[in-house]
């Protein structure tokens, strides 16, 4: 008789839990396509600083290019293997 008194004293407890977790679930429910649409705008938008960083990427990748080819140009005009777009300037006595 004891025994089945605790347990009908503690149903309301452990309903309590179910109630709690079916109310969560719900929150949840309700709030996944918030989330779903925020991660959704988030990949397809790109932020300044993102904009930034890949602009200055590109900026040092010209930038490099551009000290290849001066590099080469400097090499042919030493070596005289020019090319027509070539500019050299005169020839320096060493």
């Amino acid at each position: 008789m004891r025994n089945a008194f605790l347990l009908i004293a503690t149903l309301p407890l452990l309903s309590g839990c179910v109630v709690g977790t079916v109310a969560k679930t719900a929150v949840d429910v309700v709030t996944l396509p918030v989330k779903v649409a925020s991660a959704g705008v988030d990949a397809v938008t790109t932020s300044q600083a993102e904009a930034d960083q890949k602009r200055g990427r590109e900026i040092r990748k010209q930038e490099e290019q551009r000290g290849r080819e001066a590099r080469a140009m400097l090499q042919r005009c030493q070596t005289g293997r020019t090319l027509p777009t070539d500019v050299c300037g005169p020839a320096n006595p060493r």
